[in-house]
């Protein structure tokens, strides 16, 4: 790209990221579950109120620490979408489960929770809801669902840090819910993740499994005198560098949300136009949903050629890009998944969605660039 192009992503730091970092350095304290993972554990409980919250590598190790939580075994099925990242699938197939693909919303583009009863087996034991955009699913009627069928609720909150439904945090309204920090997302370390443990009665055991299967934890409270093998796990701690990081962004959460949902309305509002043309549909947003600013996307109409967008506006110095290739489609979720309907909005709507710049500082002319070239580009 050109000095001038305006790039897809671009990570924030808060200014405090290096100090908090040489001050863990400071402390001799390199390894996980130090002084800045506590405050950052402090700091997700007390703002989402789950019970336990504990960082881990990424969503994805989350994820797998759901799964093992679970205690899934081969020929179980998780309820999910298909448009959704990989790792939503993966932390159930490696426990030897089925992910059974639902179809999707119009509107929101998240699992339609009017399908998955009809999906609901003898071998189901969870439901898998992803908040697409930092946009929630129909929680209540999925909690409703679970409950009527003694099912456990994961949420992949990996885009939900910040948002919310009916005042309630998302990823912490579900048994268990999953944060991502990975650089793309909206408050970042980096790579980097969280587990949100919502059931009590989980907590203990999520602890062992996050720690190599062991009560360490345990031992460091004093409520052991030594720490032993006790469970399956593995190693899901990041470093005090990563927490020190995160600990900064944390710190500015609600001002880098702010900032991002003035770039979402100020996008919204541009792109009205081109709406009201019929050329795209800009995010619907639902009453109960507080979203957090995480994408902004278009749908283009049906027949535009998305690839000649994309490459277009490539070539106007625009980083926009497509999302995710549905998982049903994949060699590996026709290998490991099976389908559940027809998923006809799940396949249109992915391969007509276009995702545009979205990051802390990017400017209002920039925007109206991209809006301009976009328009330009679909009225050819």
């Amino acid at each position: 790209m050109t000095s001038d192009a305006i790039p897809f992503n671009r990570p924030y730091a808060t200014g405090k990221e290096l100090a908090y970092q040489g001050e863990a350095l400071g402390n001799s304290h390199l390894s996980g579950d130090g002084a800045f993972t506590k405050r950052c554990h402090q700091w997700i409980e007390q703002r989402t109120g789950c019970a336990k919250a504990l960082l881990t590598h990424s969503c994805t190790s989350a994820l797998d620490m759901a799964a093992l939580l679970l205690d899934l075994k081969s020929g179980d099925e998780v309820i999910m979408p298909s448009f959704t990242f990989v790792s939503t699938a993966n932390a159930f197939v490696l426990r030897g489960a089925v992910p059974v693909f639902v179809d999707i919303r119009e509107d929101t583009l998240n699992l339609d929770e009017r399908q998955i009863e009809a999906a609901i087996t003898p071998r189901t034991r969870a439901i898998a809801p992803v908040h697409y955009a930092g946009v929630s699913c129909e929680m209540d009627y999925m909690m409703a669902i679970a409950e009527r069928n003694h099912l456990k609720i994961v949420e992949d909150a990996a885009q939900g840090v910040m948002a919310s439904y009916k005042g309630r945090a998302l990823g912490a309204i579900g048994d268990l819910g999953s944060f991502s920090f990975h650089e793309t997302k909206n408050i970042i370390s980096g790579e980097g993740g969280a587990l949100l443990v919502n059931d009590p009665a989980m907590v203990s055991r999520a602890e062992v499994i996050r720690e190599k299967g062991t009560d360490r934890e345990r031992f460091f409270r004093g409520e052991v005198d030594k720490y032993t093998w006790q469970d399956l796990g593995s190693s899901f701690l990041p470093s005090e560098m990563i927490a020190a990081f995160l600990w900064a962004q944390l710190e500015q959460a609600e001002r880098i949300t702010h900032e991002r949902l003035a770039i979402w309305d100020r996008y919204h509002a541009m792109l009205a136009p081109l709406e009201q043309s019929g050329l795209v549909r800009r995010p619907i947003i639902p009453a109960d949903c507080q979203h957090n600013g995480h994408i902004y996307y278009v749908l283009l109409a049906p027949g535009i050629d998305r690839q000649g967008v994309l490459r277009e506006l490539k070539n106007n110095g625009i980083g926009a890009v497509f999302h995710y290739v549905p998982l049903h489609s994949s060699p590996a979720g026709q290998r490991y998944g099976r389908v559940d309907g027809g998923l006809q909005l799940t396949t249109s709507l992915s391969e007509r969605l276009i995702r545009l710049p979205m990051w802390v500082g990017l400017g209002e002319n920039m925007q109206q660039r991209v809006c301009d070239v976009l328009g330009a580009i679909l009225n050819k």
